[in-house]
């Protein structure tokens, strides 16, 4: 069905987009008119910009230094616009940036100054890092289709560090994309440079020789706190939102780039282990194993990728760090499997990111969670499946956006597991400025929740009016084989976002039975009604503090008897100061009704209605300080009893530029009617890192609820663009009751090498 789907989509899509405007038409993109060379910018007195891109005649050397011709004869794009703190003036600190090409490549180069370069923020070296933005770095962004709704981010630190991400209608990112490009950072008296080149067959464009694209370029200036860009973003936007804006971006007008063949990569890799398991049944003792298998990756047009995979593995992921559950639901875990994390945000649902790293404990259902495929819940706990192969289709086909997921795992007896196929299908079309609605559908041919299939189909729609606000909403259903009826679930919301206030209004109801089972369900059986007020002034006058919160929210939760399940009452004051520090103070007021007991940290609640106070209060060291993390404590009542806790969260150590410790610490004390017990989860990351392309990290973690002690740690080097070697190590033991010598539950030790090749 697939097959069939992609040939007729395919066929059509080389005809479907216009030709790329010329140079000339640029100004009629709703930038100002095209500047005139050795000028590359224009602006006009709203904030947006037209920037030339410059053709070079030979490729240029990516070493930091800026010596080729075009730095003298072509002006500079500069004059970046606070975005913070002061929205709208220009920035304190000078940048420069030029946008050039050649008949494969394009370029981005930029000149930061520093009126005091000693007090330069670097600390961090490693690809894909979030702590990137946390020191002096810049960033860059392309639409290259110029649909204003979707984009292309890069960032890159003054030490070279680098990553890069996919934005989808300036709402969801996804920070795995990963392609093929390099950089390289230089030094001058007065400030640092970039360099960095991106191959266009990393990239996919519409069709035409001659193309207009968005363009946005970033700074932050960590030790003052400043984030500038190079048009004017309004500062309710935040960084985050700031970036992905691909509404806001320049005109980029004079590139001429090459017609993009059907390219073909692969990447095939060979895996071994050493294996011991003492937990499987049958056991296994230094078990050595080895196996092949492939990925590939072919451009069915120049707005349609296809993924292949074979023997899939995903040894080099890194392990999940644990987490404390103190509810009655199930917790979530974010996906790491960069087959499934690449263009993710295609498959987003009813503008739901929850999905992503945040917003965990979000209520609203999850129609594909990746995780489902070879991840189960086996005969002896989580358990993972050998994945067959499978495709993915993503892409654009004029205003459709297009998803197609098709996954085959194998029989797995260890889990007991049949073998299941997944199948995802997913269509979006655009409709006016920043509007879209769209068609969702899954299905697994092996449920786990009953015997038989289970399918999920729905209809969403996001509707954007102005700059702030967004209204939401879906409706769907599930059927599963052998239950004739079908279970709902739908959501309407509405979202204001601007700098001073913001509210937020939503009704969600899941049907008892509602079971999406390729998704995630936190909690079934509801129907919510949320709201949220938020009073965010900014002290015109004060040198220390930048902005101050007011947030009050309300939940109230019935299950479909009319039942009250869960009430809300949360106010929370925060305090963001010009340093980046944050201090916050809340009160919780929650109801929650118990229709069967479950258990906390080892000690059984019983049924029942329960109601409790808790109080709260944090502070956050700003990630630019060599020392930074949140520590936040709570107390209050707690089922009948108390709870006190103690988390420190987001914690970094910068020892040096290349090595970090990132710990962490939940602790929990309970004191119910069913015993005291205090739950302990400390862990930490460490990360060294050799060059920008190679480093080594642990995590390692200690549970006293499971008393579990693991070790996670892996050796990652990209001996080539692309292409990478892998040296994991995992390690899990009992610490036993009596806290004497830990029992060995697994182990293994994994060599991993691939090898990309592109045609």
């Amino acid at each position: 069905m697939i097959a069939a789907f992609l040939a007729a989509l395919a066929t059509p899509a080389a005809h479907a987009q216009p030709a790329a405007p010329s140079l000339p038409t640029a100004a009629r993109d709703g930038g100002p008119p095209v500047p005139t060379l050795p000028d590359t910018i224009s602006r006009d007195g709203e904030g947006r910009a037209t920037v030339i891109a410059v053709r070079v005649p030979t490729p240029m050397r990516i070493d930091g230094v800026l010596d080729e011709a075009i730095y003298t004869t072509a002006r500079p794009a500069s004059g970046f616009i606070q975005m913070e703190p002061r929205a709208g003036e220009e920035a304190t600190e000078k940048t420069e940036v030029w946008v050039s090409f050649d008949d494969n490549n394009l370029y981005v180069s930029f000149k930061a100054w520093e009126s005091q370069p000693e007090r330069r923020v670097a600390n961090e070296l490693r690809r894909d890092s979030g702590n990137i933005r946390q020191g002096d770095s810049v960033g860059f962004g392309f639409d290259t289709f110029r649909d204003r709704r979707n984009g292309l981010q890069f960032e890159t630190n003054a030490l070279g560090a680098r990553s890069e991400g996919q934005s989808t209608n300036e709402r969801q990112f996804n920070p795995d994309w990963n392609p093929v490009w390099r950089v390289a950072a230089g030094t001058f008296e007065g400030g640092w440079t970039i360099e960095a080149i991106i191959p266009f067959k990393s990239l996919r464009y519409a069709p035409g020789s001659r193309q207009v694209w968005g363009f946005q370029a970033r700074r932050i200036s960590k030790w003052k706190n400043e984030i500038a860009y190079l048009t004017k973003v309004p500062n309710a936007f935040g960084l985050g939102r700031a970036d992905f804006s691909a509404s806001l971006y320049a005109t980029l007008v004079g590139l001429e780039v090459p017609n993009l063949a059907r390219t073909l990569e692969i990447k095939p890799f060979a895996i071994a282990d050493v294996t011991t398991d003492n937990v499987a049944r049958p056991t296994r003792a230094n078990d050595v194993s080895a196996d092949i298998g492939l990925d590939a990756k072919y451009a069915v047009s120049q707005n349609l990728t296809a993924d292949f995979t074979l023997n899939t593995d995903f040894a080099q992921v890194e392990a999940d760090e644990q987490q404390v559950n103190l509810t009655r639901f199930t917790l979530f875990f974010p996906e790491k499997r960069d087959f499934f994390l690449e263009n993710q945000g295609v498959f987003t649902f009813g503008n739901n990111v929850f999905g992503g790293a945040g917003a965990v404990t979000s209520d609203v259902p999850l129609p594909f969670y990746s995780r489902r495929i070879g991840l189960v819940q086996g005969l002896n706990g989580p358990a993972s499946v050998p994945i067959l192969g499978g495709g993915r289709l993503t892409g654009r086909i004029g205003k459709y956006q297009v998803g197609l997921v098709n996954m085959q795992t194998r029989d797995d007896d260890a889990s007991g597991s049949d073998a299941t196929n997944f199948s995802v299908v997913r269509l979006r079309r655009d409709i006016l400025r920043r509007s879209g609605i769209g068609v969702m559908a899954t299905s697994r041919s092996e449920a786990q929740a009953r015997p038989g299939s289970n399918q999920f189909y729905g209809v969403d729609g996001t509707f954007a009016f102005f700059d702030n606000l967004l209204f939401n909403t879906y409706w769907a259903q599930t059927r599963s084989e052998g239950d004739s009826r079908g279970h709902s679930s739908y959501r309407a919301q509405m979202d204001y976002t601007a700098d001073r206030y913001g509210v937020q209004l939503e009704h969600l109801t899941v049907d008892p039975d509602f079971n999406p089972e390729v998704g995630f369900l936190r909690r079934t059986d509801l129907r919510k009604q949320y709201a949220q007020f938020r009073f965010s002034p900014r002290p015109r006058r004060s040198k220390v503090v930048r902005k101050l919160f007011a947030v009050g929210q309300y939940t109230y939760i019935q299950d479909s008897a009319g039942r009250l399940s869960t009430r809300l009452a949360d106010g929370a004051f925060d305090v963001e100061f010009q340093s980046s520090d944050r201090f916050a103070v809340g009160v919780l007021d929650d109801y929650e009704l118990l229709l069967r007991p479950f258990t906390v940290a080892g000690l059984r609640i019983p049924a029942g209605g329960y109601r409790f106070t808790t109080g709260r209060v944090g502070y956050t060291l700003g990630q630019q300080r060599p020392v930074s993390g949140a520590v936040l404590f709570e107390r209050g009542d707690f089922y009948g009893g108390t709870r006190s806790a103690l988390t420190m969260s987001r914690s970094r150590v910068n020892v040096t530029a290349a090595f970090s410790m990132e710990p962490s610490l939940t602790l929990n004390w309970l004191d119910l009617p069913a015993g005291r017990v205090t739950s302990t989860l400390v862990g930490s990351r460490l990360t060294y890192t050799m060059t920008p392309l190679m480093f080594a990290s642990a995590l390692v973690q200690y549970n006293s609820v499971t008393r579990i002690v693991s070790v996670n740690a892996r050796l990652r080097w990209e001996y080539r663009l692309g292409s990478e070697l892998f040296l994991v190590y995992n390690d899990e033991r009992d610490q036993g009751a009596t806290m004497g010598r830990p029992e060995l539950q697994n182990r293994a030790l994994i060599l991993k090498v691939n090898r990309f090749l592109r045609f």
